[in-house]
């Protein structure tokens, strides 16, 4: 929702969280007594970066406490290296990440290219937002363009336990990592707010429909710098392509040079 007052522009998403921006570009501190935690979970070092880095940005500069979650540390995602190769040299990218975003990197166990939705993993997942208390997370929307991602996402989304009833079934890391969110938000009394974010629309993330913008013009260059962070990705071609167009769509959206998107999970019946 975009508001606008004089020479004030904001945004007020993320369970009433208000980002205002003034016309000197200064983001608007809180007070330590309105202070929040904001965790942004993805699958793989990069995701939370390219998703919400803009947004991140706002809220850290706001004096807010931003955790960046990864569900694997990209084990599988540098060809020509193992996989703790490959581990060690993205978890260093995703630390360099959170120092220009000015999030605290947090790594949960799961393997990329392996990971899992089962109790064990659900319990991980449960134990870690139990210990950090999270105000507001951010997370993958659960249909996901690969087809056992979106058939696993929409039985979820029908049936949010048909997942912890299959033995060791495995899926790719955006669907895992949305799902196991989702299960423990429940489990856990809906004790924090919970909204999704997109990654490339339309080739990733499927049947999303933003209800909340954060216009990140003020952080965008800063959010890129994040992205490119993670040199072993070799993003350049995949900001160029995807996420800098999807962020002047989005901007068009809300009347503004770039934002990004979320969508507000809400229960079916659910009073808004």
């Amino acid at each position: 929702m975009l508001k606008t007052a004089g020479s004030v522009a904001a945004i007020s998403i993320l369970g009433g969280i208000p980002l205002s921006v003034s016309a000197k570009d200064k983001v608007a501190k809180v007070s330590r007594r309105n202070r929040k935690k904001i965790m942004v979970i993805g699958a793989h070092p990069d995701d939370p970066e390219t998703a919400a880095g803009g947004t991140m940005c706002l809220l850290s500069d706001a004096g807010h406490e931003v955790v960046s979650v990864y569900l694997t540390r990209g084990e599988a995602g540098i060809k020509g290296k193992s996989h703790d190769e490959a581990a060690a040299i993205r978890e260093a990218e995703a630390k360099a990440a959170c120092e220009v975003t000015g999030a605290r990197a947090l790594f949960l166990s799961q393997i990329d290219g392996s990971t899992e939705v089962n109790r064990n993993r659900y319990q991980e997942m449960r134990e870690m937002l139990e210990r950090e208390k999270p105000d507001v997370v951010i997370t993958h929307w659960p249909i996901d363009g690969h087809r056992d991602h979106a058939v696993c996402g929409i039985l979820v989304m029908l049936n949010v336990f048909w997942s912890l009833r299959q033995p060791g079934l495995t899926l790719a890391g955006d669907a895992a990592c949305g799902i196991l969110v989702l299960d423990s938000w429940r489990r856990l009394g809906r004790c924090f707010d919970l909204y999704y974010f997109e990654v490339m629309t339309g080739t990733q993330t499927q049947m999303f429909h933003p209800t909340d913008f954060v216009d990140i013009t003020t952080t965008r260059e800063r959010k890129h710098q994040a992205c490119y962070c993670h040199a072993s990705q070799k993003l350049q071609s995949v900001m160029d392509d995807w996420h800098i167009p999807m962020e002047q769509f989005r901007g068009i959206e809300c009347r503004c040079k770039a934002a990004e998107a979320f969508a507000r999970h809400v229960e079916p019946g659910s009073i808004v």
